[in-house]
């Protein structure tokens, strides 16, 4: 409309410090993240009590993890278009509040059934909720952060599985199994709530579908106090313009990302399946490797903290170097786990090896959850990060499940980790190939200011 005064929520976005906005966004985040992460995880720690009660083999305990990573597949497909039709606020704050109910849910559970149609249904929310928050942050991130701070809230994700060991130690000798999904789930509830109260719409949302206008002209007070905003003012996002506001998974394959999206794909099904063997099965391959039940726990509990040392450890060089950079966590996951499989070690230097393999492995996986929504548009971010995580989970299920038939045959348990080596050789392979493509999308950037924007100039 002429004699409108135009304001660019990306241009704001893109000059902002890490300010207290910022910083408060990423700790409101983190909490979505720890508390995802501990629910999520509880169910590992439990899985030795509730199999001995409901007399479940392997096979059996390996459907139940399984179940809950489909139902995360599910919602990552639902939730992740919910979110870039209603927005990111309220289906964030739906999805843990859903989340928490169905994980106090579990204290109910009383069959092998039971816990099989919980876990799936718990999934869902939870599908959908780490992709539309990491889509909310990368939306408000100046993209010199961007890997940084995705990384630093899925380190709240580890740390809460970390927890998720002493949880359960101090909670199931005194109360048993189910206490630990109460907690969890009150915990999630609580979170909620602080959600309601405080997180932002993203404003890049707001504008690319030119929707609440105050709304964003409160949003960038927030973030530039002193700027003046005109009343008729109209906001664009001017590194995103031209872009198709309705989603059509066609888009996910338009120019570049025709080579990125399958490749990123790929990565994260070989990755997922890796990561969620180690982090369901470390406790019961550990009581098979003679290990007592509190080391076993111990150890799955260090392995969720290493990654969150890993994923630390990678973010700036991210950040600086692009999606190359996380090459090197796979390519020493997979030396790390045929050292594990093939080379006899002692009882202590084991625990040092498995930790190891923890931070190269999941501190890889959280490099490629700080790369996935990048390549994206807002319009779509929430569909393009939520598709990726949900084709991932076609990993993330086979692991479990391939574990348990595996640990049921007569191959030695500890043979488990150089067969597993595979999934890392995958992931460098294909994260090295969008590595490449993002370093050069990267040099034109200074050009033409968003990597989509390149992506469909190259078509």
């Amino acid at each position: 409309m002429a004699g409108r005064a135009s304001i660019d929520v990306s241009e704001i976005i893109e000059q902002q410090k890490l300010g207290r906005f910022l910083v408060s966004l990423v700790l409101i985040s983190w909490i979505i993240t720890f508390f995802d992460g501990l629910d999520s995880n509880l169910i590992s720690f439990a899985s030795p009590y509730f199999a001995a009660e409901f007399h479940l083999n392997k096979v059996q305990t390996g459907n139940i993890f399984s179940m809950g990573l489909l139902g995360t597949l599910i919602g990552g497909f639902f939730l992740g278009y919910a979110g870039d039709r209603i927005g990111r606020r309220p289906t964030v704050i739906f999805a843990t509040a859903a989340f928490g109910v169905l994980t106090i849910c579990f204290y109910l559970a009383n069959s092998y059934v039971a816990l099989f149609a919980l876990r799936l249904t718990n999934g869902i929310p939870l599908g959908g909720m780490l992709p539309l928050a990491w889509a909310l942050n990368i939306e408000y991130a100046p993209k010199r952060y961007r890997a940084t701070i995705v990384t630093v809230i899925m380190m709240g994700y580890s740390l809460g599985t970390a927890l998720g060991g002493p949880v359960a130690i101090w909670l199931i000798p005194k109360f048993g199994w189910r206490a630990v999904f109460i907690f969890g789930g009150a915990a999630a509830i609580v979170s909620a709530v602080v959600l309601y109260a405080i997180l932002p719409e993203s404003i890049r949302f707001l504008a690319s579908k030119g929707q609440h206008l105050g709304h964003i002209a409160a949003i960038i007070r927030r973030i530039e106090p002193d700027r003046a905003i005109a009343p008729t003012a109209e906001f664009v996002v001017g590194d995103e313009s031209g872009h198709a506001r309705n989603f059509n998974p066609a888009l996910l394959f338009r120019g570049e990302l025709r080579w990125i999206t399958p490749l990123i794909w790929v990565a994260y099904i070989f990755s997922s399946m890796a990561v969620f063997f180690i982090v369901n099965w470390t406790p019961l391959v550990f009581e098979a490797l003679k290990f007592s039940r509190t080391e076993a726990a111990a150890a799955a509990s260090m392995n969720s903290f290493m990654g969150a040392v890993g994923g630390l450890a990678l973010m700036r060089f991210t950040d600086r170097r692009g999606a190359i950079a996380i090459t090197i966590m796979p390519v020493l996951t997979a030396i790390l786990l045929l050292f594990a499989g093939l080379v006899a070690v002692g009882h202590n230097a084991f625990l040092v090896l498995s930790a190891m393999i923890g931070g190269f492995l999941i501190g890889g996986h959280f490099g490629l959850h700080s790369i996935c929504g990048i390549f994206y548009p807002s319009a779509y971010r929430g569909n393009g990060a939520g598709w990726a995580t949900s084709v991932a989970k076609i990993g993330s299920v086979a692991g479990p499940i391939l574990g348990g038939i595996i640990l049921s045959t007569s191959l030695p348990v500890r043979n488990i980790y150089a067969v597993l080596a595979v999934c890392p050789v995958v992931f460098a392979f294909c994260i090295y190939i969008v590595g490449r493509r993002h370093t050069r999308i990267l040099g034109h950037e200074t050009q033409a200011g968003d990597p989509i924007l390149i992506a469909e100039q190259t078509r």
